[in-house]
Protein backbone atom coordinates (compact mmCIF):
# COMPACT_ATOMS: atom_id res chain seq x y z
CA UNK A 1 0.00 0.00 0.00
CA UNK A 2 4.31 2.35 2.46
CA UNK A 3 6.90 4.51 1.30
CA UNK A 4 7.02 8.34 0.39
CA UNK A 5 9.95 8.04 -2.37
CA UNK A 6 7.31 8.87 -5.05
CA UNK A 7 7.36 11.82 -6.88
CA UNK A 8 3.85 12.15 -6.88
CA UNK A 9 3.12 12.30 -3.17
CA UNK A 10 2.64 16.33 -3.83
CA UNK A 11 0.69 16.84 -6.49
CA UNK A 12 0.39 19.81 -8.34
CA UNK A 13 -2.64 22.32 -7.53
CA UNK A 14 -3.58 19.95 -4.84
CA UNK A 15 -7.13 21.57 -3.94
CA UNK A 16 -7.88 22.17 -7.38
CA UNK A 17 -7.33 18.34 -8.15
CA UNK A 18 -9.33 16.91 -5.99
CA UNK A 19 -11.86 18.97 -6.22
CA UNK A 20 -11.75 18.61 -9.88
CA UNK A 21 -11.74 14.32 -9.28
CA UNK A 22 -14.72 14.56 -6.81
CA UNK A 23 -16.35 16.80 -9.12
CA UNK A 24 -16.04 14.28 -12.04
CA UNK A 25 -16.65 11.00 -9.63
CA UNK A 26 -20.33 13.06 -8.37
CA UNK A 27 -20.91 13.09 -11.84
CA UNK A 28 -20.56 9.58 -13.27
CA UNK A 29 -21.90 7.96 -10.32
CA UNK A 30 -25.60 9.90 -10.10
CA UNK A 31 -28.15 7.94 -11.24
CA UNK A 32 -26.52 4.85 -11.72
CA UNK A 33 -28.41 2.08 -13.55
CA UNK A 34 -29.08 0.33 -16.99
CA UNK A 35 -27.55 -3.02 -18.36
CA UNK A 36 -25.77 -4.34 -15.35
CA UNK A 37 -27.36 -7.53 -14.26
CA UNK A 38 -24.44 -9.14 -16.13
CA UNK A 39 -21.44 -7.62 -13.83
CA UNK A 40 -19.22 -9.54 -15.80
CA UNK A 41 -18.57 -13.46 -15.05
CA UNK A 42 -20.59 -14.66 -17.95
CA UNK A 43 -18.82 -11.77 -20.33
CA UNK A 44 -15.92 -11.69 -22.27
CA UNK A 45 -13.14 -13.23 -20.15
CA UNK A 46 -12.32 -16.24 -22.34
CA UNK A 47 -11.96 -14.12 -25.58
CA UNK A 48 -8.44 -12.74 -27.18
CA UNK A 49 -8.01 -9.33 -27.24
CA UNK A 50 -6.76 -7.46 -30.02
CA UNK A 51 -3.47 -7.71 -30.41
CA UNK A 52 -1.31 -4.06 -29.41
CA UNK A 53 1.53 -5.71 -27.92
CA UNK A 54 4.41 -7.23 -29.31
CA UNK A 55 5.70 -10.28 -27.19
CA UNK A 56 8.29 -12.72 -27.46
CA UNK A 57 8.33 -16.08 -28.23
CA UNK A 58 8.93 -18.02 -24.63
CA UNK A 59 8.70 -22.38 -25.78
CA UNK A 60 9.51 -24.18 -22.64
CA UNK A 61 10.48 -20.88 -20.47
CA UNK A 62 7.87 -21.32 -16.48
CA UNK A 63 7.53 -18.60 -14.43
CA UNK A 64 5.64 -18.00 -11.13
CA UNK A 65 3.40 -15.49 -10.19
CA UNK A 66 2.66 -14.31 -6.47
CA UNK A 67 -0.75 -12.39 -5.22
CA UNK A 68 -2.75 -12.42 -2.42
CA UNK A 69 -6.00 -12.37 -4.48
CA UNK A 70 -8.23 -15.20 -3.94
CA UNK A 71 -11.61 -16.42 -4.96
CA UNK A 72 -12.90 -14.56 -8.86
CA UNK A 73 -10.63 -12.47 -8.37
CA UNK A 74 -7.87 -15.07 -8.65
CA UNK A 75 -9.44 -16.81 -11.03
CA UNK A 76 -10.12 -13.55 -13.45
CA UNK A 77 -6.36 -13.05 -13.30
CA UNK A 78 -5.45 -16.46 -14.15
CA UNK A 79 -7.40 -15.86 -17.37
CA UNK A 80 -5.17 -12.86 -18.02
CA UNK A 81 -2.14 -14.64 -17.56
CA UNK A 82 -3.62 -17.87 -19.79
CA UNK A 83 -3.88 -15.50 -22.74
CA UNK A 84 0.28 -14.95 -21.99
CA UNK A 85 0.87 -18.18 -22.14
CA UNK A 86 -1.42 -18.44 -25.08
CA UNK A 87 0.63 -16.14 -27.00
CA UNK A 88 4.11 -16.72 -25.88
CA UNK A 89 4.49 -20.55 -25.23
CA UNK A 90 5.70 -19.85 -21.55
CA UNK A 91 3.86 -21.60 -18.63
CA UNK A 92 2.61 -19.43 -15.94
CA UNK A 93 2.15 -20.58 -12.70
CA UNK A 94 -0.15 -18.59 -10.03
CA UNK A 95 1.73 -18.27 -6.16
CA UNK A 96 -1.75 -17.83 -3.78
CA UNK A 97 0.42 -15.51 -1.07
CA UNK A 98 -0.29 -14.77 2.37
CA UNK A 99 -0.75 -11.16 3.15
CA UNK A 100 1.55 -9.07 4.15
CA UNK A 101 2.91 -10.08 0.84
CA UNK A 102 6.62 -8.78 1.63
CA UNK A 103 6.77 -11.01 4.63
CA UNK A 104 5.80 -14.10 2.68
CA UNK A 105 8.26 -12.65 -0.04
CA UNK A 106 10.91 -12.68 2.30
CA UNK A 107 10.18 -16.29 3.43
CA UNK A 108 10.38 -17.29 -0.36
CA UNK A 109 13.95 -15.26 -1.11
CA UNK A 110 15.74 -16.57 1.82
CA UNK A 111 14.41 -19.87 0.91
CA UNK A 112 15.94 -19.80 -2.20
CA UNK A 113 12.70 -19.81 -4.23
CA UNK A 114 11.48 -15.99 -4.98
CA UNK A 115 8.78 -16.13 -7.78
CA UNK A 116 9.36 -14.44 -10.84
CA UNK A 117 7.14 -12.10 -10.26
CA UNK A 118 4.87 -10.45 -7.57
CA UNK A 119 1.91 -7.90 -7.54
CA UNK A 120 2.40 -5.55 -4.56
CA UNK A 121 -0.45 -3.58 -3.02
CA UNK A 122 2.07 -0.84 -1.96
CA UNK A 123 4.52 1.64 -3.51
CA UNK A 124 5.84 1.34 0.52
CA UNK A 125 6.09 -2.67 -0.22
CA UNK A 126 8.30 -1.85 -3.89
CA UNK A 127 10.58 0.87 -1.83
CA UNK A 128 11.35 -2.27 0.80
CA UNK A 129 11.54 -4.86 -2.22
CA UNK A 130 14.41 -2.43 -3.63
CA UNK A 131 15.77 -1.50 -0.60
CA UNK A 132 16.01 -5.42 0.15
CA UNK A 133 17.33 -5.70 -3.78
CA UNK A 134 14.56 -8.06 -4.23
CA UNK A 135 13.19 -6.15 -7.06
CA UNK A 136 14.74 -5.89 -10.41
CA UNK A 137 14.23 -2.47 -12.73
CA UNK A 138 11.37 -3.19 -15.35
CA UNK A 139 13.39 -3.28 -19.15
CA UNK A 140 12.92 -1.08 -22.25
CA UNK A 141 9.79 -2.92 -23.60
CA UNK A 142 7.67 -2.73 -20.64
CA UNK A 143 8.91 1.27 -20.03
CA UNK A 144 7.77 1.89 -23.06
CA UNK A 145 4.41 0.15 -22.98
CA UNK A 146 3.78 2.44 -19.60
CA UNK A 147 4.69 5.51 -21.34
CA UNK A 148 2.16 4.89 -23.78
CA UNK A 149 -1.00 3.75 -21.93
CA UNK A 150 -0.56 5.20 -18.34
CA UNK A 151 -0.30 8.90 -16.85
CA UNK A 152 3.14 10.12 -15.53
CA UNK A 153 1.43 9.77 -11.60
CA UNK A 154 0.75 6.26 -12.26
CA UNK A 155 3.92 5.70 -13.89
CA UNK A 156 5.53 7.72 -11.18
CA UNK A 157 4.08 5.22 -8.03
CA UNK A 158 5.96 2.37 -9.52
CA UNK A 159 8.83 4.19 -9.03
CA UNK A 160 11.98 4.25 -6.55
CA UNK A 161 15.00 6.82 -7.06
CA UNK A 162 13.49 7.74 -10.55
CA UNK A 163 14.22 4.48 -11.67
CA UNK A 164 10.77 2.30 -13.15
CA UNK A 165 10.20 -1.51 -10.77
CA UNK A 166 6.48 -1.37 -10.90
CA UNK A 167 3.10 -1.42 -13.06
CA UNK A 168 0.43 -0.55 -11.88
CA UNK A 169 -2.38 -3.34 -13.48
CA UNK A 170 -4.85 -2.91 -11.24
CA UNK A 171 -6.23 0.00 -9.24
CA UNK A 172 -9.06 0.71 -7.15
CA UNK A 173 -11.38 3.84 -6.71
CA UNK A 174 -11.76 3.86 -2.42
CA UNK A 175 -14.36 6.68 -2.20
CA UNK A 176 -17.56 4.90 -2.71
CA UNK A 177 -20.43 3.77 -0.27
CA UNK A 178 -22.53 1.04 -1.80
CA UNK A 179 -26.14 0.20 -1.08
CA UNK A 180 -29.17 -1.62 -0.75
CA UNK A 181 -31.57 0.01 -3.59
CA UNK A 182 -34.75 -1.97 -1.83
CA UNK A 183 -34.33 -0.59 1.70
CA UNK A 184 -33.91 2.61 0.38
CA UNK A 185 -36.32 2.89 -1.45
CA UNK A 186 -38.57 1.12 1.80
CA UNK A 187 -37.27 3.72 4.25
CA UNK A 188 -37.44 6.70 1.73
CA UNK A 189 -33.70 7.59 2.01
CA UNK A 190 -31.98 9.44 -0.22
CA UNK A 191 -28.27 9.64 -1.45
CA UNK A 192 -26.45 11.94 0.50
CA UNK A 193 -23.34 14.28 -0.77
CA UNK A 194 -22.04 15.68 2.70
CA UNK A 195 -21.39 13.97 5.71
CA UNK A 196 -24.55 15.57 7.88
CA UNK A 197 -26.55 14.10 5.02
CA UNK A 198 -25.25 10.43 5.44
CA UNK A 199 -26.24 10.95 9.16
CA UNK A 200 -29.61 11.83 8.40
CA UNK A 201 -29.49 8.89 5.26
CA UNK A 202 -28.69 6.64 8.11
CA UNK A 203 -30.98 7.34 10.96
CA UNK A 204 -34.28 7.50 8.13
CA UNK A 205 -32.51 4.14 7.46
CA UNK A 206 -32.18 3.00 11.00
CA UNK A 207 -35.74 4.25 12.18
CA UNK A 208 -37.43 1.75 8.57
CA UNK A 209 -35.99 -1.02 10.79
CA UNK A 210 -32.83 -1.64 9.41
CA UNK A 211 -29.05 -0.99 10.08
CA UNK A 212 -27.25 1.19 8.52
CA UNK A 213 -23.59 0.24 7.74
CA UNK A 214 -21.90 -2.52 7.60
CA UNK A 215 -18.29 -2.45 8.55
CA UNK A 216 -15.89 -5.28 8.05
CA UNK A 217 -13.53 -4.54 10.78
CA UNK A 218 -11.65 -8.06 10.82
CA UNK A 219 -9.82 -6.93 8.13
CA UNK A 220 -7.67 -3.75 9.09
CA UNK A 221 -7.45 -1.78 6.04
CA UNK A 222 -10.60 -1.13 5.52
CA UNK A 223 -10.99 1.28 8.44
CA UNK A 224 -7.99 2.85 7.08
CA UNK A 225 -9.29 3.42 3.88
CA UNK A 226 -12.57 5.50 5.95
CA UNK A 227 -10.10 7.22 8.19
CA UNK A 228 -8.48 8.37 4.66
CA UNK A 229 -11.76 9.19 3.61
CA UNK A 230 -12.64 11.58 6.18
CA UNK A 231 -9.44 12.67 6.23
CA UNK A 232 -8.73 13.94 3.15
CA UNK A 233 -12.01 15.69 2.80
CA UNK A 234 -11.70 17.30 6.21
CA UNK A 235 -8.17 18.19 6.92
CA UNK A 236 -7.04 18.61 3.00
CA UNK A 237 -5.33 17.63 0.22
CA UNK A 238 -1.45 19.35 1.99
CA UNK A 239 -1.84 17.61 5.61
CA UNK A 240 -3.29 14.27 3.57
CA UNK A 241 0.12 14.34 2.35
CA UNK A 242 2.22 15.76 5.67
CA UNK A 243 0.40 12.64 7.75
CA UNK A 244 1.48 10.05 4.34
CA UNK A 245 4.81 10.96 4.93
CA UNK A 246 4.88 11.50 8.94
CA UNK A 247 5.87 14.73 8.24
CA UNK A 248 3.07 15.94 10.60
CA UNK A 249 2.33 13.91 14.16
CA UNK A 250 -0.54 11.36 14.36
CA UNK A 251 -1.22 13.53 17.71
CA UNK A 252 -1.94 16.57 15.57
CA UNK A 253 -5.55 18.00 15.85
CA UNK A 254 -6.76 16.88 12.19
CA UNK A 255 -6.11 13.36 13.54
CA UNK A 256 -8.21 14.28 15.90
CA UNK A 257 -10.99 15.47 14.28
CA UNK A 258 -11.24 13.13 11.63
CA UNK A 259 -11.63 10.35 14.65
CA UNK A 260 -14.10 12.69 16.05
CA UNK A 261 -15.97 12.42 12.94
CA UNK A 262 -15.57 8.87 12.51
CA UNK A 263 -17.14 8.17 16.11
CA UNK A 264 -20.37 9.42 14.93
CA UNK A 265 -20.80 6.41 12.78
CA UNK A 266 -18.56 3.80 14.37
CA UNK A 267 -19.88 5.18 18.09
CA UNK A 268 -23.91 5.43 17.67
CA UNK A 269 -25.53 3.08 18.80
CA UNK A 270 -26.81 0.23 16.47
CA UNK A 271 -25.62 2.15 13.75
CA UNK A 272 -22.98 -1.14 13.20
CA UNK A 273 -24.54 -4.25 12.22
CA UNK A 274 -23.36 -6.40 15.41
CA UNK A 275 -22.30 -3.65 16.95
CA UNK A 276 -18.62 -3.43 17.34
CA UNK A 277 -17.97 -6.56 18.34
CA UNK A 278 -19.33 -8.28 15.44
CA UNK A 279 -17.82 -5.89 13.13
CA UNK A 280 -14.66 -6.75 14.32
CA UNK A 281 -15.26 -10.45 13.47
CA UNK A 282 -16.79 -9.60 10.03
CA UNK A 283 -14.05 -9.49 7.15
CA UNK A 284 -14.40 -7.59 4.21
CA UNK A 285 -16.63 -10.26 1.66
CA UNK A 286 -18.75 -10.45 4.89
CA UNK A 287 -19.25 -7.21 5.10
CA UNK A 288 -20.43 -6.69 1.65
CA UNK A 289 -22.73 -9.74 0.99
CA UNK A 290 -24.53 -9.08 3.97
CA UNK A 291 -25.85 -5.66 2.72
CA UNK A 292 -26.99 -7.92 -0.67
CA UNK A 293 -28.68 -11.02 1.07
CA UNK A 294 -31.43 -11.17 3.25
CA UNK A 295 -34.04 -9.56 1.09
CA UNK A 296 -35.51 -6.22 2.47
CA UNK A 297 -34.45 -6.93 5.85
CA UNK A 298 -30.52 -7.94 5.20
CA UNK A 299 -27.95 -7.20 8.08
CA UNK A 300 -27.60 -3.76 6.83
CA UNK A 301 -28.01 -1.18 4.06
CA UNK A 302 -24.72 0.09 3.15
CA UNK A 303 -21.39 -0.61 2.91
CA UNK A 304 -18.39 1.39 2.02
CA UNK A 305 -15.30 0.16 0.17
CA UNK A 306 -13.90 0.50 -3.34
CA UNK A 307 -15.39 -0.26 -7.10
CA UNK A 308 -13.51 -4.20 -6.30
CA UNK A 309 -16.80 -4.77 -3.72
CA UNK A 310 -18.53 -5.14 -7.01
CA UNK A 311 -17.00 -9.29 -7.23
CA UNK A 312 -18.73 -9.42 -3.73
CA UNK A 313 -22.14 -8.36 -5.07
CA UNK A 314 -22.16 -10.54 -7.77
CA UNK A 315 -21.49 -13.35 -5.00
CA UNK A 316 -24.56 -11.98 -3.17
CA UNK A 317 -26.66 -12.44 -6.72
CA UNK A 318 -27.62 -9.10 -6.60
CA UNK A 319 -27.39 -6.82 -9.57
CA UNK A 320 -24.87 -3.75 -9.67
CA UNK A 321 -26.98 -0.65 -10.62
CA UNK A 322 -30.37 -2.03 -9.71
CA UNK A 323 -30.55 -4.07 -6.37
CA UNK A 324 -26.85 -2.87 -5.53
CA UNK A 325 -26.22 1.24 -6.31
CA UNK A 326 -23.69 3.29 -4.78
CA UNK A 327 -22.70 7.05 -4.41
CA UNK A 328 -19.31 8.75 -4.12
CA UNK A 329 -18.33 9.11 -0.53
CA UNK A 330 -19.68 12.56 1.22
CA UNK A 331 -17.91 15.57 1.62
CA UNK A 332 -16.89 16.35 5.18
CA UNK A 333 -15.20 19.34 4.38
CA UNK A 334 -14.90 21.61 1.21
CA UNK A 335 -14.34 18.63 -0.77
CA UNK A 336 -15.26 15.09 -1.43
CA UNK A 337 -12.35 12.65 -1.27
CA UNK A 338 -11.14 10.80 -3.88
CA UNK A 339 -8.75 7.97 -2.82
CA UNK A 340 -7.52 5.55 -5.10
CA UNK A 341 -5.35 1.78 -4.69
CA UNK A 342 -3.61 -0.55 -6.75
CA UNK A 343 -2.04 -3.42 -7.13
CA UNK A 344 1.83 -3.45 -9.22
CA UNK A 345 3.76 -5.94 -11.10
CA UNK A 346 7.31 -6.15 -9.64
CA UNK A 347 10.09 -8.52 -11.14
CA UNK A 348 11.70 -10.38 -8.26
CA UNK A 349 14.06 -12.98 -11.04
CA UNK A 350 15.31 -11.24 -13.79
CA UNK A 351 14.50 -12.85 -16.84
CA UNK A 352 13.53 -12.04 -20.79
CA UNK A 353 10.44 -14.42 -19.43
CA UNK A 354 9.84 -11.93 -16.39
CA UNK A 355 10.25 -9.13 -18.41
CA UNK A 356 7.83 -9.70 -21.08
CA UNK A 357 5.09 -10.51 -18.50
CA UNK A 358 5.73 -6.83 -17.25
CA UNK A 359 5.25 -5.90 -20.59
CA UNK A 360 2.19 -7.73 -21.39
CA UNK A 361 0.73 -6.43 -17.72
CA UNK A 362 1.68 -2.87 -19.08
CA UNK A 363 -0.89 -3.54 -21.94
CA UNK A 364 -4.41 -2.29 -22.90
CA UNK A 365 -4.96 -6.21 -23.90
CA UNK A 366 -4.13 -7.37 -20.51
CA UNK A 367 -6.56 -5.06 -19.02
CA UNK A 368 -9.12 -5.54 -21.53
CA UNK A 369 -9.26 -9.29 -20.37
CA UNK A 370 -10.05 -8.85 -16.84
CA UNK A 371 -12.28 -5.07 -17.02
CA UNK A 372 -14.45 -7.35 -19.27
CA UNK A 373 -14.98 -10.10 -16.46
CA UNK A 374 -16.52 -7.02 -13.73
CA UNK A 375 -14.51 -6.22 -10.29
CA UNK A 376 -12.13 -4.32 -11.40
CA UNK A 377 -10.47 -1.09 -12.45
CA UNK A 378 -7.37 -0.42 -14.45
CA UNK A 379 -5.43 2.54 -14.57
CA UNK A 380 -4.27 2.10 -18.26
CA UNK A 381 -6.20 4.64 -20.18
CA UNK A 382 -6.03 2.86 -23.27
CA UNK A 383 -8.38 0.78 -22.36
CA UNK A 384 -11.58 0.70 -24.09
CA UNK A 385 -14.22 2.03 -21.65
CA UNK A 386 -17.07 -0.22 -23.53
CA UNK A 387 -14.78 -3.55 -21.75
CA UNK A 388 -16.16 -2.98 -18.50
CA UNK A 389 -19.35 -4.70 -18.19
CA UNK A 390 -21.62 -2.57 -16.47
CA UNK A 391 -22.95 0.80 -16.58
CA UNK A 392 -21.75 1.74 -12.99
CA UNK A 393 -18.55 0.32 -13.74
CA UNK A 394 -18.20 2.22 -16.80
CA UNK A 395 -18.88 5.28 -14.94
CA UNK A 396 -16.08 4.17 -12.10
CA UNK A 397 -13.51 3.79 -14.57
CA UNK A 398 -14.16 7.14 -16.69
CA UNK A 399 -13.89 9.10 -13.62
CA UNK A 400 -10.57 7.79 -12.63
CA UNK A 401 -8.93 8.13 -16.13
CA UNK A 402 -10.67 11.55 -16.48
CA UNK A 403 -8.61 12.31 -13.12
CA UNK A 404 -5.26 12.15 -14.90
CA UNK A 405 -2.84 12.76 -12.50
CA UNK A 406 -4.98 14.68 -9.80
CA UNK A 407 -5.73 11.52 -7.47
CA UNK A 408 -4.38 10.95 -3.66
CA UNK A 409 -3.10 7.16 -3.44
CA UNK A 410 -3.98 5.20 0.02
CA UNK A 411 -2.48 6.77 2.87
CA UNK A 412 -1.63 3.52 4.75
CA UNK A 413 -0.02 2.08 1.44
CA UNK A 414 2.19 4.56 1.66
CA UNK A 415 3.16 4.10 5.09
CA UNK A 416 5.94 1.66 6.08
CA UNK A 417 4.56 -2.24 6.25
CA UNK A 418 4.85 -2.19 9.65
CA UNK A 419 2.44 0.55 10.33
CA UNK A 420 0.38 0.69 7.48
CA UNK A 421 0.33 -2.91 6.32
CA UNK A 422 0.33 -5.81 8.68
CA UNK A 423 -2.76 -7.57 10.30
CA UNK A 424 -2.73 -6.98 14.47
CA UNK A 425 0.01 -3.76 14.14
CA UNK A 426 0.39 -0.45 13.77
CA UNK A 427 -2.80 1.34 12.36
CA UNK A 428 -4.51 -1.68 11.60
CA UNK A 429 -4.66 -2.64 15.15
CA UNK A 430 -5.39 0.84 15.88
CA UNK A 431 -8.08 1.63 14.73
CA UNK A 432 -9.63 -2.11 15.44
CA UNK A 433 -9.05 -0.89 18.90
CA UNK A 434 -10.23 2.76 18.24
CA UNK A 435 -14.06 0.75 16.67
CA UNK A 436 -14.26 -0.91 19.84
CA UNK A 437 -13.67 2.09 21.95
CA UNK A 438 -14.75 5.47 19.68
CA UNK A 439 -14.54 7.37 22.72
CA UNK A 440 -10.73 6.69 23.36
CA UNK A 441 -9.56 9.30 20.77
CA UNK A 442 -6.75 11.01 22.48
CA UNK A 443 -5.10 7.37 23.58
CA UNK A 444 -5.82 5.65 19.56
CA UNK A 445 -3.85 9.33 18.69
CA UNK A 446 -1.01 8.22 21.15
CA UNK A 447 -0.51 4.55 20.19
CA UNK A 448 -0.97 5.61 16.67
CA UNK A 449 1.98 8.13 16.87
CA UNK A 450 4.10 6.09 18.93
CA UNK A 451 3.30 3.16 16.28
CA UNK A 452 4.45 5.57 13.09
CA UNK A 453 7.59 6.84 14.87
CA UNK A 454 8.93 3.80 14.92
CA UNK A 455 8.07 2.52 11.45
CA UNK A 456 9.28 5.89 10.18
CA UNK A 457 12.40 6.08 11.76
CA UNK A 458 11.71 9.67 12.78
Amino acid sequence: MRSTSSKNRTHRAARTAAAVCAGALALSLTACGGDDKDSGNEQGGSEESASTVTLPRLNGESLEVAAVWTGAEQENFKKVLAEFEKRTGAKVTFVPAQDPIINFLGSKVAGGQPPDVAMLPQPGAIKQAVDKKWAKPLGADAVKELQQNYSAGWQDIGKVDDKQYGVYYKAANKSLIWYNAQVFENAGAAEPKTWDELLTTAQTVYDSGVTPFSVGGADGWTLTDWFENVYLSQAGPEKYDQLAKHEIKWTDASVKDALTTLAQVWGKKDYVAGGADGALQTDFPTSVTQVFTGGDQPKAAMVYEGDFAQVNIVQAKAAVGTDAKVFPFPTVGDTAPVVSGGDAAVILQDSKAAQALATWLASPDAATIQAKLGGYLSPNKNVENSAYPNEVQRKIAKALIDSGDDFRFDMSDQAPQAFGGTPGKGEWKALQDFLKNPTDIAGTQQRLEADAAAAYGN
